[in-house]
């Protein structure tokens, strides 16, 4: 997996944060191609503080010309919100020129509610936290995009069929 050094070590630190986006879309059963991880986290300053202190430690940076850090902090985050609409802060990796690494603020689904029913997914020796197939399809359906709508269709498949079972 191309992020199981994040998965690992943000496990191995206790963020609480749940896979969502395109790897949750492949890891829930979907198929399609997708290079950057989305994840919802809790948005407290020491959840925050310490995932994007295990980002920096492994070589990502942010495109946005902000110290990562002001992300913690909630009165900045508010304004970069409100004034600049920020709906995702991205991490990227310089070396691979595709590994990145987007923190959703805007969700139709909030982390509390993903993390209650995430599904824990073995990926080698690690579990990775992904968000229910419902839940997925609540945030592809608000995002809207064409490839987005797609997955809805793939994801109603993948439910049906597991129903069958």
């Amino acid at each position: 997996m191309l992020y199981q050094e994040i998965v690992q070590a943000f496990n191995k630190a206790k963020v609480k944060y749940v896979v969502v986006g395109g790897v949750a879309f492949n890891l829930l059963g979907g198929s399609r191609a997708t290079a950057d991880l989305d994840i919802l986290l809790a948005m407290d300053e020491d959840n925050l503080k310490k995932t994007i202190k295990i980002l920096l430690k492994k070589g990502y940076k942010v495109k946005q010309p902000v110290d990562p850090m002001d992300f913690a902090d909630k009165k900045i985050r508010d304004v970069w919100v409100r004034d600049k609409n920020l709906k995702a802060f991205n991490f990227y990796k310089d070396k691979s020129g595709y590994e990145e690494i987007d923190i959703i603020v805007e969700s139709p689904v909030s982390f509390e509610r993903a993390r209650q029913d995430a599904v824990m997914i073995e990926a080698g020796k690690y579990k990775i936290p992904v968000i229910a197939i419902n839940k997925l399809i609540k945030m592809k359906l608000a995002a809207a995009r064409e490839r987005d709508i797609l997955d809805v269709k793939e994801l109603r498949i993948i439910k049906r069929m597991r129903h069958a079972r």
